[in-house]
């Protein structure tokens, strides 16, 4: 019986675990300002980009560190975007948020 109680328990934590979380819309109508990660400029987000940078970080480092936009090019994140976007479990929309955010510069 405490076999199938671990069982069931370690279960319901791993599926937990990989779960993406539930994204509000962003209220913002006005660019928000942040700087990059490996940039001394700041850049300027529209609300869809910061979208995709919540979605980024969020879903992302569940499983790996995050990589900064810069350390590939726009071509080099399509495959991975793709690639990525099935595990964490999400829509084209939010699969393209999130390139347009790693590509924006």
């Amino acid at each position: 019986m405490k076999y199938k109680v671990t069982a069931l328990a370690i279960l319901a934590l791993m599926i937990y675990s990989c779960a993406s979380k539930s994204n509000a819309p962003a209220a913002a109508s006005t660019p928000v300002a942040t700087s990059g990660t490996r940039e001394s400029t700041a850049t300027v987000m529209t609300p869809e980009l910061a979208q995709g940078k919540e979605l980024y970080d969020n879903n992302c480092a569940k499983c790996h560190r995050l990589y900064g936009p810069k350390e590939y090019s726009a071509e080099e994140w399509k495959p991975i975007v793709d690639r990525m976007q099935k595990k964490a479990h999400l829509d084209d929309m939010q699969g393209q948020k999130i390139y347009n955010y790693l590509t924006m510069n």
